[in-house]
């Protein structure tokens, strides 16, 4: 049974190589499955016959009967396109088409009905139909299983080779027909009676061929459902599999680097946040397996503190420590911070990135490998093969959504031992996420602010009040603050009319001219060693304002500069926006951000600057940018390491997953083997998509 639906697409009736080749490289659809598991996007409905009258909005699909007249070829001597005059017992609508002319020359018989199908458009002002769908009508079909059909998102070049939605649909249905029949039941029959859920392959069959909207719900919720299961499944699996196997370094003692730092040069009282977090990561340190754990927490609320004084813990033990950053700019700050915040301690540290000196590189490869460097702080450098470490017992890995699995892995090649492993991020991951991209993790967060920390006070002007703007600039600078200004392009762009950075500097230089104000200009484009000289310049306080790209977004921490003016707002997304926002109010003084836009910003566009006003909470700005741009987008791009699900939605389906969670959970605290008969084809299942190679002895 399960052979048939890997049979190779091109021997599906309707298919062969050519369409087989377009389908793979355009859709990945390689098997019978593949095509089963390719969803419509929406449904229209063909159960109801309108009127020429009630055609009165291009957005929407009519079905009409009535008759053809009025046929003409437009065109001489090649013809272009044809025209035709439908009617029917309320008025007449043209008809065009554009292609197949040849076949419609010859389509219709002067007082024939027909049935045709399409959405109708507006040209000069009349509303017209072009390339209906067009059937003879009989009064005596009946539509049954047809009146809802699926809609399915298709391509350019699948169109011009005559594989559009409509075709694609004509191959699906014939795929349904031959296969759903044979679709085996993959979830334990106990869940399925528990949860009132749709058999399998009834549910394959009804959201491509539904009868009625219920079919369509029910068909929807049991896919969705399974394909949820399943991912919370392996992400359980792979937890208990960590917990029960690897085992890791003990980190027993707490002695004099973990003492002496909290005695003598801690800044601040760490929050009730922050102590809770450090107790969590000591108990699993202490626990003899591997720490895997996820430390999220919001812009300025206390993260670098705690990941110093795990690392000195690490020393304590007598092991080294590593932490690792996306870019260098953020790698030399942490240099800076720990500069600071372990002066007069005999602890030893340095930098590796690609821009290190090749000798330096070398004393520093040397310092690991001996054991007299303890801690190494570094870019995607330090997981190169020719970096060796003597005990390497912790690694730290800041902004961890920059890097990729395998990355963050290789730190395990490097020691006997996978070494206690702790990924930070300062995006605020709303809960669907967590409970998905990191649901094999252990998560603390820091949900409380150091105190004394002002929040920032936000506001959204329009173009036509920079005049203000630039004024009340110049006010915070000549009270000794600093500012940012951000940019969301580099270069002029055609395609969008933005402020760039190019003429914000020039336009700048105008209002704060030199000798009374000075500038920096910081983007992506400059060289490393330049872009270090700007940004050295502001942190020094030789410039008073930083025009910049979202270069700036992380690792740059200058208290005295308390604004932070963002240009075009509207182009940046929510979690972005708080990052920017985080650079500022690190110091004692009120700090503030100016959101700029025109007044041509979209209804989403004014729901982020709403937001961004409203709130300084980074959790409750990321569940609303989850909400505004869903979830492949919260930082930008599309996530990298986010699996890519067939039905399901993370935006939207969080009840789906925490309940899925819940009973995969209690099911492998059941069977952790999943070895009872009842479960062998949902082990067999999730073998065949997951971990063909799994040992499952080591969970049991």
């Amino acid at each position: 049974m399960v052979d048939l639906l890997q049979t190779k697409i091109e021997y599906l009736k309707g298919v062969g190589p050519k369409r087989a080749e377009l389908l793979n490289k355009e859709l990945g659809i390689f098997t019978f499955q593949d095509l089963m598991d390719y969803f419509p996007f929406r449904y229209i409905d063909r159960s109801q016959i309108h009127k020429v009258r009630q055609i009165t909005d291009d957005t929407v699909y009519y079905q009409l009967v009535g008759t053809v007249s009025n046929m003409q070829c437009i065109g001489a001597p090649r013809v272009t396109r044809i025209t035709a005059t439908f009617t029917d017992d309320t008025g007449s609508i043209e008809l065009v088409w554009f292609k197949g002319l040849k076949w419609i020359k010859n389509r219709f018989q002067p007082g024939k009905k027909y049935l045709i199908f399409g959405k109708a458009s507006v040209f000069n002002n009349r509303f017209n139909f072009t390339h209906p769908d067009v059937e003879d009508y009989n009064p005596d079909d009946v539509l049954v299983g047809e009146a809802l059909q699926g809609v399915y998102n298709t391509t350019e070049k699948m169109k011009n080779a005559g594989l559009g939605t409509k075709q694609l649909a004509k191959i699906i249905k014939t795929c349904v027909l031959q296969v759903w029949n044979m679709i085996p039941e993959v979830l334990p029959q106990s869940l399925i009676l528990h949860d009132k859920l749709m058999p399998r392959k009834e549910a394959y069959y009804k959201i491509h061929l539904p009868s009625n909207s219920r079919d369509i719900q029910q068909a929807t919720t049991r896919l969705k459902y399974e394909e949820h299961f399943f991912f919370q499944l392996r992400l359980l699996i792979h937890k208990k599999d960590r917990e029960k196997n690897t085992r890791s370094v003990v980190f027993q003692q707490v002695g004099d680097y973990f003492n002496t730092f909290y005695k003598e040069h801690l800044p601040f009282p760490l929050t009730n946040a922050q102590k809770r977090v450090i107790k969590e990561i000591r108990a699993d340190l202490k626990s003899g397996h591997q720490m895997n754990r996820l430390l999220q927490g919001d812009v300025g609320s206390g993260k670098t503190i705690v990941a110093l004084m795990i690392m000195l813990l690490a020393l304590d033990n007598g092991y080294q420590a590593a932490l690792m950053a996306p870019t260098e700019i953020l790698a030399t700050q942490h240099l800076e911070t720990l500069r600071a915040q372990l002066k007069g301690m005999d602890v030893h540290f340095a930098l590796l990135t690609g821009s290190t000196k090749q000798s330096e590189r070398k004393q520093i490869l040397a310092d690991l490998a001996s054991g007299d460097l303890q801690i190494i702080i570094g870019t995607h450098a330090l997981i190169e093969d020719t970096v060796v470490f003597k005990n390497l017992g912790l690694c730290i890995i800041d902004e961890q959504h920059r890097f990729g699995v395998a990355q963050r892995a290789s730190f395990w090649d490097k020691t006997a031992f996978p070494p206690h492993t702790l990924v930070m991020t300062a995006t605020p991951i709303p809960r669907t996420l967590a409970m998905t991209q990191y649901g094999d993790l252990d998560v603390s967060k820091i949900d409380e602010m150091p105190p004394g920390r002002k929040p920032v006070k936000t506001v959204h002007v329009f173009q036509e009040q920079r005049l203000a703007v630039i004024g009340f600039m110049k006010k915070q600078i000549a009270e000794g603050h600093q500012i940012y200004v951000v940019y969301p392009l580099i270069k002029e762009s055609e395609k969008m009319d933005l402020i760039n950075l190019q003429e914000g500097y020039e336009a700048m230089m105008r209002d704060f001219p030199e000798p009374d104000y000075h500038i920096s200009v910081v983007h992506g484009q400059m060289k490393a060693e330049d872009k270090d000289w700007e940004m050295q310049r502001f942190v020094r306080g030789e410039t008073h304002i930083m025009i910049a790209t979202t270069v700036i977004e992380v690792g740059v921490n200058v208290p005295n500069a308390s604004v932070m003016i963002i240009e075009n707002a509207n182009r940046f997304g929510l979690s972005q926006l708080h990052q920017l926002r985080g650079r500022v109010g690190r110091g004692a003084e009120q700090s503030y951000c100016v959101l700029i836009t025109d007044h041509k910003i979209t209804g989403e566009g004014k729901k982020r600057m709403e937001t961004m006003v409203k709130t300084n909470d980074g959790f409750e700005i990321a569940e609303a940018d989850l909400q505004l741009r869903g979830p492949g987008e919260t930082q930008g791009t599309r996530q990298s390491g986010m699996i890519e699900m067939k039905i399901g939605d993370f935006q939207y389906d969080e009840p789906i997953i925490r309940h899925t969670r819940r009973m995969a959970n209690l099911l492998l605290d059941a069977d952790p083997t999943l070895s009872k008969p009842e479960h062998y084809a949902t082990k067999q299942y999730f073998s065949q998509q997951f971990e063909r190679d799994f040992d499952w002895s080591r969970i049991g």
